[in-house]
This record gives structure tokens, C-alpha cells and sequence, in this order.
């Protein structure tokens, strides 16, 4: 079977990733081809990612959008550890956040205006290097989030990409949050202004909640055979509205479509997998924790005219625990994002925040450290909390070797999301023997057992949500204290966890692809 994704990350190239997308992206291909499939991969180059994978340039596209024909770069080159084929579409529109930026940071008055403006252009181009046989035969159009949706939208209403029409389509939800949405018309980042006179059904993909405004996400969903999340939790949350069972956070105003979708078998929930074929890390010291981390934020701080107060406080944290190192590491890693982090800001009963709830059960050998960055004012609240609370090391950025180095020592991994599709934290924890403590809801549900290989907590609305998340704390530091043997039971049962890219992939092509020979 040949499969095409169209996708806006792909991990497997340096720097071309942000988050879980481009970890899929990059795994699931592989497992793919392990199975006698044939993948390509297709998304941006943004000006900058062909030129370090040293690929090869192909003859140019030539791709309508808006009113003119624009010339689209082509470059290919293959992974030579897996076999995956990778194709990167070039334009100077693609770089409109300069090059090499994936996303843009638009105004709120003109949400998502610079991003679907581009990858309305490149789902344009990928289906144009399809409908000209650059790829061969294609059996599956596979698109990834809202970025690729603008392909099935064309596939199924423009005439100039019919050569293409007979391929199974699918689309993956990696975050139904985020749709895209922008208007019909009246806007230079309008569907009108993309595809002037394309004729389409309206009734599909307009937004339910802004009639005038079209929105990508459902018109994937509605148009395409196979819609898919990347957790079974997952797509039965996002079939109940937001306001059905309070404390989820459900369809996100898309779940009458995506009920029609379940009800009539095009929905499917299918867990992401995690890597495992590389020996696990041996332990490192709390002291080598210390000077890794010390060591990366002084790179952080080199790289920045100006010393930020997180870096500084971050700093003075680390020299002091040069001369006494913490016993025990709580952990936390994350993009900080409402989704991701919310609940640490609720303020429950005793007026303080969850956070400061949890450091406040802290034994004095026990520190927190969360790694991550993101919004100003997430960033803003975990640095005061860091001014205040000597027991919490706040790590603004991200380092792929310290945060390997963070899940291998550490004792709790926290993961208080309030959704999550599935979540590839509490997997890379749990590979290094790190039990978490975690949200009970998408994929956090699907992979956690409770007082078995990790702990999960619940609750009817964020109040009670941050209210069970400080009870649950409680009760797991008290059993890592008062019961080590059980503790260790719980270690080893995390450690012994699998989820298998290879398990992904079988039910991929039995669910996604129709290819029943895969089971």
C-alpha cells in the first residue's frame, strides 16, 4: 500500500518540531514501512529545512492560489534509517514568520490570519505534486491536523485535482482545539481570497459557531473517510459538548459532526506508540542533575541580551543546591499552555494556589522541577512561584538532554492536563521507571493505571479537579515514604509498560486504511 501524509512538523528533520505532531510524524512512518508499506511524507520546508537535510531538488510546482499562479520548490531526499520518503514544498509564503518558524503568533483580532494563509497554499501544493504523478499512484491521503486540511476540501470540491479524488482520505486530530478558523470571504486570509470561484458546500464546512467563517478542522472531518485521534479516551470525550460532562472539554463546538462520524463507523481512537529500542540511560546523580541544568541556563542566559528574572532565580536556586543536593526530584515537563497547566494556578479552599499546595507537602529532601516555556503569563506564574518557594526549580526553556536527564531521576512525573489526546510525557516517564501522577482523561486514561503503574485524579470541574490533584499528591508521597516495597511494585510496573509503534501501525491500516491483511 502507498500512503502519502501531509503534515506542518516532522521530527525526524532537526528543528522541524514542536510537539507531539512531529513526534508521529516521525514514528509512525517507520513503523509503517516496517510492515512492507511505502510512505511519503510531505510539509513546508519554511525556507530553511531543506538545506539541512541535504535534500535534492526537483522540478518546480506551479500552483493557483489567490489570483495569480505561484512557483513552489520541490526537494526530496529519503531517511536512510527507516525508508521513509520526505518531500519539502517551498515558497517565501511558507517563511512568513521568518525562516524556519513553523507557527506564527497572529493578534487576536485576526486569529490563525498568517498560518492558514500558508498552509492554504500548501495544501495546494502537496495536492498539486499528487495530481501530477510526482509521487505515483497514492492509495491513502493521510492529513495531519487542521495544516493539511485545506487538501481535502480540494480534493473533493476542485475538478483540477479529480486525478487524486479516488484516494482514501484521513485525517488525524491531534488537538481539536485548534481548527483554524477563518472567514469566507472579505479578508485576504479568507477562503475566497485562497480559491477564488471554487465552488464547495458550505453547509460542511462552515463553522458551526461562526456560520460566516470556515473552518478546516470540520471540513476534514466531514469530508474525509476516516477521522481519527490518537487516543481511544479521546474520541469518546470529543463526541460529548463541552458542557455534557462538566469537566472535560469535549467536541470543542465540533461534536455533532463527529458523533454523525462515529455513528456511521469513520471515527477511530488509536493510542500513539512511544520509542523503545534504545537502551535506557543509566541513573545520573542528583549532583550531575544539578550541573546539567546549571550548564544549560547559562546557555539560555548567553543566548539573550538581557538576563531574564527566570534564568536569574534559576540560577541562584542551582548554586545553592550545588552545596546540598535535593534527595528526591518531583518532575514536570511540558509546553505551558492553559491545556497543560491550568490547574497549577486554581486557587482551592485554603486560598493558595495548587502549586503552592503541593510544594508546601513537600518533605524538606523532596524539590519540584518543571521544564518548559511557552505563554508570557504561565511563564510569568511559575517564576514568582519560584521567587517565593525555595523547594521549586522553574527551568524556562527546553533541552532535549536535560529533559532525559529529568525523566531518568525523577521519583513522581506530575501531568495535570486539562485534556490531553494522549500525551507522550507520561510514556517517556514511565519508560524510565517514573510513576505519574496524572489527569484522568484522553490518553492519560488510556495509559495509567491507578496505584498500579502510576496515580490519576478527577474531578466534576477545575475547582475539584486542583482539589484531588493536592489529595492525590498527598496520598503518593505518603505511600514513596511509608511503603518503599509497594512504591517499588509501582516503579517497575511503570518501567514494564509497552506502547508499541508497531501495535499503532497494525491497527492504523485495519481501522484507518481498510488493509485487513494487517492484523
Amino acid at each position: 500500500m502507498k500512503i502519502c501524509m501531509f503534515a506542518a512538523e516532522n521530527g525526524s528533520i532537526p528543528g522541524a518540531k514542536i510537539g507531539g505532531l512531529g513526534d508521529v510524524v516521525r514514528d509512525i512512518p517507520q513503523a509503517l514501512v516496517g510492515m512492507g508499506h511505502e510512505i511519503d511524507v510531505v510539509m513546508p520546508g519554511y525556507q530553511h529545512f531543506a538545506g539541512l537535510t541535504g535534500a535534492e531538488p526537483q522540478p518546480p510546482l506551479k500552483v493557483p492560489f489567490r489570483q495569480e499562479t505561484l512557483q513552489v520548490e520541490v526537494s526530496h531526499f529519503r531517511s536512510q534509517d527507516s525508508g521513509v520518503r520526505c518531500w519539502l514544498l517551498d515558497c517565501p509564503l511558507f517563511a512568513v514568520g521568518g525562516p524556519g518558524r513553523i507557527y506564527c503568533d497572529d493578534p487576536p483580532e485576526r486569529p490563525f490570519a498568517s498560518d492558514a494563509s500558508k498552509f492554504a497554499l500548501f495544501g495546494a501544493a502537496a495536492c498539486r505534486l499528487l495530481a501530477e504523478n510526482r509521487l505515483g499512484d497514492v492509495d491513502v491521503i493521510h492529513l495531519h491536523d487542521w495544516h493539511a486540511a485545506f487538501a481535502a476540501l480540494l480534493i473533493r470540491f476542485d475538478p483540477r485535482y479529480a486525478r487524486i479524488a479516488d484516494a482514501r482520505l484521513v485525517v488525524t486530530i491531534h488537538n481539536l482545539a485548534m481548527q483554524g478558523i477563518r472567514p469566507f470571504a472579505h479578508d485576504d486570509s479568507s477562503l475566497e481570497a485562497w480559491f477564488p470561484g471554487l465552488k464547495f458546500k458550505r453547509k460542511v464546512i462552515a463553522d458551526p459557531r461562526y456560520p460566516d467563517c470556515f473552518n478546516p478542522l470540520r471540513a476534514a472531518i466531514n469530508l474525509c473517510d476516516k477521522v481519527h485521534t490518537v487516543s481511544p479516551a479521546y474520541a469518546r470525550e470529543i463526541r460529548k459538548s463541552n458542557q455534557s460532562e462538566i469537566g472535560f472539554h469535549g467536541g470543542e463546538g465540533l461534536e455533532r459532526d463527529l458523533q454523525r462520524a462515529h455513528q456511521a463507523g469513520r471515527l477511530s481512537g488509536i493510542l500513539n506508540g512511544c520509542e523503545y529500542g534504545e537502551p535506557a540511560p543509566g541513573l545520573i546523580s542528583s549532583e550531575e542533575l544539578v550541573d546539567a541544568a546549571r550548564q544549560q541556563v547559562l546557555q539560555w542566559t548567553g543566548d539573550s541580551p538581557q538576563v531574564e528574572s527566570s534564568h536569574y532565580i534559576a540560577l541562584e536556586r542551582l548554586e545553592r543546591w550545588r552545596q546540598r543536593p535535593p534527595a528526591h526530584w518531583i518532575t514536570s515537563i511540558s509546553r505551558l499552555t492553559p491545556q497543560k497547566t491550568a490547574l497549577f494556578e486554581v486557587v482551592i479552599e485554603n486560598g493558595r494556589t495548587c502549586l503552592e499546595n503541593i510544594l508546601a507537602e513537600l518533605p524538606p529532601d523532596h524539590v519540584f522541577v518543571l521544564l518548559g516555556s511557552g505563554d508570557a503569563e504561565i511563564e510569568g506564574f511559575f517564576t514568582r512561584c519560584a521567587t517565593r518557594y525555595e523547594n521549586f526549580l522553574f527551568l524556562k526553556g527546553y533541552s532535549e538532554p536535560l529533559s532525559q536527564s529529568i525523566y531518568t531521576i525523577g521519583s513522581l512525573f506530575l501531568m495535570p492536563s486539562s485534556f490531553e489526546p494522549c500525551g507522550i510525557g507520561q510514556m517517556l516517564a514511565m519508560r524510565s521507571g517514573q510513576p505519574c501522577l496524572a489527569h484522568r482523561v484522553g490518553g492519560l486514561k488510556d495509559t495509567i493505571k491507578n496505584n498500579v503503574d502510576g496515580f490519576t485524579f478527577t474531578g466534576r470541574d477545575q475547582a475539584h479537579q486542583a482539589a484531588a490533584f493536592v489529595h492525590k499528591f498527598r496520598q503518593a508521597l505518603s505511600l514513596m515514604r511509608q511503603s518503599p516495597e509497594r512504591w517499588e511494585d509501582i516503579c517497575r510496573a511503570a518501567a514494564a509498560c509497552r506502547f508499541s509503534w508497531e501495535d499503532s501501525a497494525r491497527e492504523y491500516c485495519e481501522q484507518l486504511y481498510g488493509d485487513r491483511s494487517a492484523g
